[in-house]
């Protein structure tokens, strides 16, 4: 008895897990098709100016903080 409810354990996971992963590429699937949109609607120019700026950000956020020496 204990095998049995063991596999029906991990049968219940299984299906846990793959629910999540069809979430997961739901999830991605809508936010390709919402920066396509965006992209669309700003025009060629208007996003790169957008990438770049946003490239610049995620730089500035990786330098390590420089401390007030005294």
């Amino acid at each position: 008895m204990p095998n049995n409810k063991l596999k029906q354990k991990v049968e219940s996971l299984t299906r846990v897990v793959q629910a999540l992963i069809k979430e997961v590429q739901h999830n991605s699937t809508l936010a390709e098709g919402t920066l396509t949109a965006f992209k669309l609607h700003l025009g060629e120019d208007e996003w790169n100016k957008v990438i770049k700026e946003l490239q610049e950000r995620e730089l500035k956020s990786n330098e390590p903080e420089k401390k007030l020496e005294l």
